[in-house]
């Protein structure tokens, strides 16, 4: 099990989310912006009932309105936000008042959490410590996961590098990020 808390986005499928989850992912990111991973509200809510409660979804916006943002959200039943932009202040302070856990991109308002994503060209990339969770995105594989297992982020979100086909992940893929990260954890641990 790895020890970082891990992010799995993109997850179309009630398979691919109760695999992520066995494996210890601790957030299921269901994307509703306009993308090949994108879910429907019906497609959500089946990733969702597929969870055994280890695993916690996060709803992925890009251009809705908080109240869009809020009536999504809200009919899924997924406590945390995230807004993957520029977001206003407002716009945190009414989805916060709202009972959410709202996670923003690292350049607009803070958030409970603040993304740090090197594949997006609207936030700042260089990772910096604060009063919020840390979340390094972009780009993030087995290839590199040591790297971003160093960098003392407290969430490490994954994506595109789980897919053999865009938009679709891959339960292979899958297995082997989660493996190398836990391999790469405990040999840290061994040179303690």
């Amino acid at each position: 099990m790895v020890k970082t808390e891990i992010k799995i986005c993109g997850v179309r499928t009630p398979e691919i989310a109760r695999e992520a989850e066995r494996l210890g992912a601790k957030y299921i990111g269901l994307i509703f912006a306009e993308s090949p991973r994108r879910v429907t509200v019906a497609e959500a809510k089946s990733v969702i009932a597929a969870l055994e409660g280890k695993a916690k979804p996060v709803g992925v916006f890009v251009k809705e309105t908080a109240d869009e943002v809020d009536a999504i959200a809200g009919e899924c039943g997924i406590g945390i936000v995230q807004l993957h932009r520029r977001a206003s202040a407002d716009e945190v302070a009414i989805l916060k008042a709202k009972g959410y856990e709202v996670w923003t991109l690292a350049g607009g308002a803070q958030g409970d959490a603040v993304l740090f994503d090197s594949s997006h060209g609207d936030g700042e990339t260089e990772m910096k410590k604060g009063a919020y969770k840390c979340v390094l995105a972009g780009g993030i594989g087995a290839a590199n996961i040591a790297e971003a297992l160093a960098s003392g982020a407290d969430v490490i979100d994954v994506s595109g590098s789980l897919e053999e086909t865009k938009g679709v992940k891959s339960v292979r893929l899958l297995r082997e990020f989660f493996e190398t990260a836990k391999n790469t954890e405990n040999a840290k641990e061994k040179m303690r």
